[in-house]
């Protein structure tokens, strides 16, 4: 990814932490290595800190689009409609929102065991167990 082909709207969504991991990335790169896109980002922090505002700022910076967090559950659940489920599908895998798939991890690693594998539940039981040790009263 050139400078050129980055533009304000990109830098607002990377301020936003709203793209895709390979694209921080890529801009973060461009940024350490060019200064015009490092003055770029700060004129752009600059229009932030002074009120200015698009609609568009404001969806991504409120995530007015992300589906809330029982969405998410219930899309995990396989129990939205088709055309929910859908929606959520291209929000996560097309839009690629950091900050729903974050929630989705988190919400994975929450899960019950009978929504888990066997192996996911011992691992998880052992974990428990170490981290409790020392703080049990002895057995006599």
């Amino acid at each position: 990814m050139t400078t050129h082909e980055i533009s304000d709207q990109d830098l607002e969504a990377y301020l936003d932490e709203a793209l895709p991991p390979e694209q921080m990335v890529a801009i973060e790169n461009a940024l350490r290595h060019s200064r015009d896109l490092m003055l770029r980002l700060q004129e752009v922090l600059s229009r932030r800190d002074h009120g200015g505002h698009s609609v568009a700022q404001i969806w991504r910076r409120n995530r007015l689009s992300c589906p809330p967090r029982e969405v998410l559950g219930a899309y995990l659940l396989e129990a939205l409609s088709e055309s929910e489920a859908k929606y959520v599908k291209i929000h996560l895998e097309t839009v690629g929102c950091t900050f729903c798939l974050a929630n989705l991890q988190d919400l994975r690693s929450h899960a019950t065991p009978s929504e888990m594998g066997h192996e996911d539940v011992q691992r998880r039981r052992t974990r428990y167990f170490q981290s409790s040790i020392g703080h049990l009263p002895r057995q006599r």
